[in-house]
């Protein structure tokens, strides 16, 4: 999509991706925005780390599930096209974040938990023999590489590239509540504002809410419990 206006890098199993791409839907909406939807692999990011020393117990298979799931969309787009990313990514998210009874690492990844994500997006059932194809792993990689060669190696997802090829690219915004449709376009603008000026690297702080997701029991208009993260995790060390 060399006419879009945003790409987005997003693993299925981020949830601060997900609230991000939400926030994005809202804006592309009220602006008008295409959205290139792309993938990033958390479990190949993470391939040399330790995850027992690094990660809460459960994101190794979360991450797995990650990686299994952009292989079925990765079948998808090669075979229907980049529009179907976008659908596709919806439906996974939705099933994965905004339930109450969220299913957890290990179960995201099933050809049963996979099957009516594919119906909403309009895709074949067959797609899910994907999630086993590890030949598609390569092409992730490559798309992994891709975002961090956007902007260095020491992020997460998602990653942004505002007014691509020659624009600049981002971790985030990382938000843990969706503003509504007005103050989502205004807080976008304030973003691309600060992307449009060639100096600015980052603004960060490690300490982050809950998501507002009822996967994570947090109902709207309420503020998740704050904690404390450091590459890409819960802190696990002082």
């Amino acid at each position: 999509m060399a006419d879009a206006d945003l790409r987005f890098w997003f693993d299925p199993v981020c949830p601060f991706a997900w609230m991000t791409s939400k926030w994005v839907r809202t804006v592309a909406a009220r602006k008008d925005y295409a959205v290139e939807w792309r993938f990033i692999s958390l479990r190949l990011l993470n391939a040399h780390v330790d995850y027992d020393a690094h990660f809460p117990p459960e994101y190794e298979a979360g991450h797995t599930d990650g990686l299994r799931l952009l292989r079925v969309a990765a079948r998808a787009r090669a075979e229907h096209g980049r529009e179907v990313v976008g659908p596709l990514y919806e439906a996974l998210g939705r099933r994965i974040f905004e339930v109450a009874a969220a299913p957890g690492a290990g179960e995201r990844s099933t050809a049963g938990f996979l099957a009516p994500a594919l119906a909403e997006a309009g895709l074949p059932a067959d797609l899910a023999d994907a999630l086993d194809d590890g030949t598609r792993d390569p092409e992730l990689r490559a798309e992994t590489d891709e975002a961090l060669a956007l902007t260095g190696k020491d992020v997460g997802t998602p990653i942004l590239h505002f007014r691509p090829p020659d624009g600049v690219a981002f971790f985030g915004p990382v938000i843990s509540r969706l503003p509504d449709e007005d103050d989502a376009v205004e807080l976008w603008d304030h973003v691309v504002a600060l992307a449009g000026f060639p100096g600015f690297a980052e603004l960060k702080r490690s300490l982050r809410e809950r998501p507002q997701l009822p996967a994570f029991g947090v109902r709207p208009g309420a503020a998740g419990v704050e904690e404390d993260w450091h590459g890409g995790s819960r802190r696990q060390k002082r």
